[in-house]
């Protein structure tokens, strides 16, 4: 029962961000087309964009991702699934030598 418990929890932890990039995608879609929508009214000289409501989305977007994107890539580093560029340096082994400073033959 305790193995069930912590799975529901950690699909919460990635649903709940992934809500979020959902609803902040459909923020800035829903400003962009409110906006589009607008230019094609004639009674409107200017029309306005609804510049908070798209960095508001902007953001939860931005972090909604960004938190699934960091969960894949430690679990994938945690089972070293990653390529060799994003594995963490090794510090090289000293090299031998023949006392006097050059390279051993």
């Amino acid at each position: 029962m305790k193995l069930v418990i912590s799975r529901l929890i950690a699909i919460l932890l990635l649903v709940i961000p992934g809500l979020l990039a959902a609803y902040g995608f459909l923020l800035m879609k829903d400003a962009l087309f409110d906006y589009f929508a607008q230019l094609g009214n004639v009674e409107l000289s200017t029309p306005k964009f609804a510049w908070l409501d798209f960095v508001i989305g902007f953001v939860l977007f931005l972090v909604g991702v960004g938190f699934i994107g960091g969960w894949i890539f430690f679990r994938d580093r945690k089972h070293n699934y990653l390529s060799s560029r994003f594995r963490p340096k090794r510090p090289r082994p000293p090299r031998a030598t023949n006392g006097n400073g050059g390279p051993a033959e």
